[in-house]
């Protein structure tokens, strides 16, 4: 989490790749650690797990089952 003045910036979790949103593990709100899961996605017939780079908490969720989102998409926002 990338801080300035002493505030606390959001972290962005985004997309690596393109598939579709097999579970969403987090709900806005959620105390998170570096390293949880986010999302588990789909591609290709393979399970792949989002995790978070920061400890936080989950301010937005921007996935939902089912959703399919491309590389880059926005999936939650940490802060």
């Amino acid at each position: 989490m990338a801080e300035t003045s002493g505030v606390k910036m959001a972290e962005d979790v985004r997309a690596e790749i393109v598939a579709s949103v097999l579970e969403v593990v987090v709900n806005e709100g959620d105390q998170i650690g570096k390293g949880d899961v986010v999302v588990l996605l789909e591609s290709m017939k393979m399970e792949i797990p989002v995790l978070a780079e920061v400890d936080g908490t989950v301010s937005k969720v921007s996935v939902a089952v089912g959703d399919v989102i491309q590389a880059g998409d926005l999936i939650a926002v940490i802060s």
